[in-house]
Order: C-alpha cells, then sequence, then structure tokens
C-alpha cells in the first residue's frame, strides 16, 4: 500500500493549437484513438485529454491517464478500459465515469460515496456502493488504481489536506477487506483542490467531499496488448 501527498500541483501548458479539435478525438472510438495518439502525439494529446475532464478539468489525474501506449497496443488496451467503464457504470449508476486517453476517471460523490463534513469515515451507504464497484475491480485485475481523496474548502487547508488523504485510505481500506491487492492502489490526499462544484453551497460543498479514481493499465496488460498488437 503506498501513501502519495500532494503538497504542489504543477500545471501542464496546453498545445491545443497542435490539434484541430481536441472534441473530435473524444468522439472516436477508442480503437481509432489509441493507434492516433501513437502515431501523432504519443503522450502529449493523453496529457491535453486529461487535463480538459470535468468541469473544472483535473491535472492530478490528467497527468497519470496522459502517459499513454499507443498504437494498435493502445487500441487493444482502450477497449478493455471501454468494456471496464460500461460495467461500472452498470453496476453504479449514480457514479461519473469518464474514458481519458488509455484509462478511466471515476468519479465517486454524494450520489455514491460521500463524506460528512470532517469526517473521513465511510457510511453505510458508501460501503454498499463500493461493494457494487468490488466484483468489476476483480474482473480486471490486470488494472493500477490511484484513488484520491478531496474535501470541501471549509477549515484550514493543512488540515483539510490530511482530511482528503484519510478519506483516500479509508476507501482503499474498505476494497482490501473485500479482497482486492493492496499492492494496486495508490491513495493521494488532494485537499480542497479540484473542486467540482461551489463552495458558496451546502449542496455543492457536499459533492466536493469525495473520493476519484484514476484506472490504467499495469505493466502485464501493456505487455499483452503489445503481444497481441504484434509489438
Amino acid at each position: 500500500m503506498k501513501k502519495i501527498t500532494i503538497y504542489l500541483l504543477i500545471g501542464v501548458l496546453s498545445i491545443g493549437s497542435l490539434f484541430t479539435s481536441c472534441e473530435s478525438v473524444k468522439n472516436t472510438n477508442k480503437t481509432q484513438r489509441g493507434a492516433a495518439i501513437g502515431a501523432v502525439a504519443g503522450g502529449v494529446l493523453g496529457a491535453v485529454l486529461g487535463n480538459n475532464i470535468g468541469k473544472g478539468g483535473n491535472g492530478a489525474i490528467g497527468a497519470v491517464l496522459g502517459g499513454v501506449i499507443g498504437g494498435v497496443a493502445g487500441g487493444v488496451i482502450g477497449n478493455k478500459m471501454d468494456k471496464q467503464a460500461r460495467e461500472i457504470q452498470t453496476a453504479l449508476p449514480g457514479a461519473q465515469v469518464e474514458r481519458v486517453g488509455e484509462g478511466i476517471r471515476l468519479v465517486l460523490g454524494e450520489n455514491s460515496v460521500r463524506f460528512d463534513t470532517n469526517k473521513s469515515t465511510l457510511t453505510a451507504a458508501a460501503k454498499a456502493n463500493l461493494d457494487k464497484l468490488v466484483p468489476v475491480f476483480q474482473s480486471y485485475a490486470d488494472t493500477d488504481i490511484v484513488i484520491y481523496g478531496y474535501t470541501d474548502i471549509t477549515g484550514k487547508p493543512e488540515y483539510n489536506l490530511t482530511l482528503s488523504e484519510q478519506r483516500a485510505i479509508s476507501v482503499e481500506k474498505y476494497l482490501e477487506s473485500k479482497g482486492l491487492n493492496m499492492s494496486r492502489f495508490k491513495m493521494v490526499g488532494m485537499g480542497i483542490a479540484d473542486p467540482i462544484a461551489t463552495n458558496d453551497t451546502p449542496e455543492g460543498r457536499s459533492q466536493n467531499r469525495r473520493v476519484e479514481f484514476a484506472i490504467t493499465a499495469n505493466e502485464k496488460m501493456v505487455e499483452d496488448a503489445k503481444k497481441q498488437a504484434g509489438n
């Protein structure tokens, strides 16, 4: 089990001028996208997509999901991630599932896994929703998962950074208790960074008290995809 606390987020420069439209890339299927990324720009396009997802973007998750394999192997991985994303959405309709590059961004907010103010303990409803994800995660054992914990803006930033990490750890420990391999997970405390809603209302603050997942291919999946692609 690895714990990471981020104290400084480094912005990634936008290089949208290299492409006529990021939206046109998003509209392709993942096999086409994987091949295009490999042929045109490698990890660069993945970084662009990763830093323009969601309401305000998410630099940390974008950086994780931005590294791509590309080519036919990238398309193979993309197809597997497509299938996993659909299964996650079916298992937990309240979650926000986004395909980014060759990975998945999964947001567990107020409708799936939420936290009370100043708390990192999982509610009964949160545990029930995590239970729905366990079979999907077990079916895709060749993936690595980073869990990001977040807070609203209430309280001191330093305290919120620690609290957000505790929230990520709570989720990991629960998933581990359900039989998932702890070595697949990293936990990152993000504090008040990257709000997905306003912090000016109770409803908005509730949405910001959340966890997010970045799901990527592990080394075995990458090697298997390269073999399948004939690399």
